[in-house]
């Protein structure tokens, strides 16, 4: 057995830049044991990278494993798959499970299926018990145990005093409030973007002012608490002003962007396929235009995948009645790579480095690839096209809405603490 395993002839970019280098990994301590140029091979096992990148392993702070409760549509070991395949190598689970994950025993169900994972699993913890906003759920206990995002994903905190309340105990424990925002009183009987195509489909439509009331009134509450508020799949122009201005007052606010919201808008929703069904629901191409200055500016810190499989059934469903949500873990970095127009350094700190922060893991993942830092890492093939076949992919579901997509740039390798855990594009576990 090889004592080491070389990936050689790479181009490394990571937050010290882009540099042509080999990396040697220990896959007994996880860790880089050296990166340089023209590393001796013996008793290496040797992957020849020319061409390709090499990351940081990427990091998701939005993702749905729907497991417990809702493994017909996936799983945490099947999701997990989806990230590794996708060049994840940590991901945070949302708490919109059955039951929902609102206290320690459903974290410590969460922690121990992923134990095994192919990628690192974490868990977020909702708000609020049950994540019915109503009464707060037990942070702390959830907090001892490891859980650093709270959020009622999937619904906003609609009570301002619930929600300041929630604030301050999040200040006390150091931990981040992650946002769904949206206004139910406005957002009630919508299913798409309130506009001129939900007008022409006969759809009812949500108004961009469901997203921003929200997101206003949390950005107060942030500036009255000192909470770090962290906003979820930020979708209009307007939301990424008032995140823009808010960093600049100084808040510790931080934000997300889906790849979807940055790739499609709401005129996708012609065809009536609920595969284009989401929430926040598609926007406009203003919108669309925003989210992706946000993301080159920095203003939104982080892409997410908002990754939501939903059974084929119920996808099929009309428009009206089927569930909002979308694949996302396998396409995401092709289509950042392709609709982004970033400088590749720059998609490592939108997809690795910042969400690594904003999940509370940047000690492990979205580290340097340099000797002595953990190897979490992905190896990218920025030449390599492939289209989009939503009958291929780990996911237990096939909700994606990219069937037919060509797109350049794929995960050739992914290694999760010195194992190669994707090797060829094909995952190994």
């Amino acid at each position: 057995m090889a004592e080491s395993v070389l990936l050689a002839g790479g181009t490394v970019v990571d937050v010290d830049g882009e540099r042509r280098i080999d990396v040697r990994i220990d896959p007994v301590s996880g860790r880089v044991v050296e990166a340089g140029a023209d590393l001796d091979v013996v008793g290496s096992e040797v992957h020849d990278v020319s061409g390709a990148y090499v990351l940081p392993g990427l990091v998701d702070v939005h993702v749905h494993m729907r497991q417990p409760g809702r493994e017909e549509a996936e799983t945490v070991e099947t999701g997990a798959r989806c990230a590794a395949l996708g060049g994840y190598t940590a991901v945070v689970a949302m708490p919109n499970t059955t039951p929902a994950i609102d206290c320690a025993a459903v974290v410590r169900e969460v922690l121990e299926l992923g134990r095994t994972a192919p990628c690192d699993v974490h868990s977020s913890g909702a708000v609020t018990i049950d994540r019915a906003g109503e009464t707060l759920a037990p942070m702390a206990e959830m907090a001892a145990l490891g859980v650093r995002l709270f959020t009622d994903d999937g619904a906003g905190v609609q009570d301002p005093g619930l929600m300041r309340r929630a604030m301050e105990y999040a200040a006390d424990l150091g931990v981040t409030l992650a946002q769904h925002c949206e206004v139910d009183a406005l957002a009630a009987g919508g299913h798409m973007h309130e506009g001129e195509w939900s007008s022409r489909l006969g759809i009812p439509g949500q108004p961009a002012e469901a997203e921003e009331m929200m997101v206003a009134r949390d950005l107060m509450l942030a500036r009255l608490t000192g909470a770090r508020i962290h906003i979820q799949h930020v979708s209009t122009a307007t939301s990424v002003a008032m995140v823009r201005a808010a960093k600049a007052e100084g808040l510790p606010v931080t934000a997300e962007a889906t790849t979807h919201h940055f790739t499609l808008t709401h005129a996708e929703c012609a065809s009536y396929s609920p595969l284009f069904k989401v929430a926040p629901p598609l926007r406009t191409d203003a919108d669309v235009e925003a989210i992706r200055a946000g993301l080159a500016d920095g203003t939104i810190d982080a892409v997410a995948t908002d990754h939501a499989p939903h059974t084929q059934e119920s996808k099929e469903l009309p428009f009206e009645q089927a569930p909002p949500g979308m694949l996302g873990l396998e396409t995401a970095l092709a289509l950042a790579i392709g609709h982004l127009d970033l400088p590749m350094v720059d998609v490592v700190r939108r997809m690795s480095l910042a969400p690594a922060a904003i999940a509370g893991v940047a000690d492990v993942h979205g580290r340097p690839v340099a000797a002595g830092e953990f190897a979490n890492l992905c190896v990218l093939d920025p030449g390599a096209t492939w289209t989009v076949d939503p009958t291929v992919t780990a996911s237990r579901s096939r909700n994606t809405p990219y069937g037919g997509w060509t797109l350049q740039g794929k995960v050739i390798h992914t290694v999760l603490h010195g194992e190669m855990v994707v090797r060829g594009g094909e995952a190994l576990r």
